[in-house]
């Protein structure tokens, strides 16, 4: 009995090491970044900048909204994580947005929320698109928090129109990763 437990354990144990390195080293095929990194997000509802597409490179915004039930008291606004290609690009916060450049070709944007439970440590979305230089592209991230619903996020490409209507109205937001 004390054999095969040891040798369950000496093979179970690089799988172990494998899974749980591959959930803190990130998920680049789908997008996200490691797990680990968490943000710190201010957001200015006074400026709405905007992102000048640098040679070569598409610029990609991304823009925060929330669904949440009329009548509800929310103590706080989820931030949510915002991801490309295995690496988190900075994070949001309700109503606001971000923007940043990408190389031309595909890629996979991951967003998902930065919780304050461990059990919402894995509510995410992906989406893959296809860049070429100087293209701009527009995404909206809604999350679902109504009490009626299982918490989910999920991402919505954006027109152009739709977008400038968006950074009008939206409060700008920068974060930095928390030490």
């Amino acid at each position: 009995m004390f054999k095969t437990l040891l040798v369950v354990l000496l093979f179970a144990a690089p799988a172990l090491a494998q899974a749980q390195d591959h959930a803190t080293q990130g998920l680049p095929e789908t997008g996200c970044g490691p797990d680990q990194i968490k943000f710190d997000v201010m957001t200015d509802k006074k400026n709405h900048p905007t992102g000048q597409v640098e040679q070569g490179k598409a610029l990609v915004y991304v823009f925060d909204d929330e669904k949440r039930d009329q009548h509800e008291l929310y103590l706080s606004d989820v931030t949510v994580k915002v991801g490309v290609d295995g690496e988190w690009k900075g994070a949001t916060r309700y109503q606001s947005y971000m923007f940043f450049p990408v190389s031309t070709g595909e890629h996979r944007l991951c967003v998902g929320w930065q919780p304050r439970l461990q059990r919402n440590q894995k509510i995410r979305s992906a989406k893959s698109f296809s860049s070429t230089a100087g293209e701009v592209h527009y995404f909206r991230v809604i999350s679902d928090l109504r009490f009626s619903r299982e918490p989910r996020i999920r991402i919505e490409p954006l027109d152009s129109a739709e977008g400038a209507l968006l950074i009008a109205s939206s409060a700008y937001s920068t974060s930095k990763a928390k030490k």
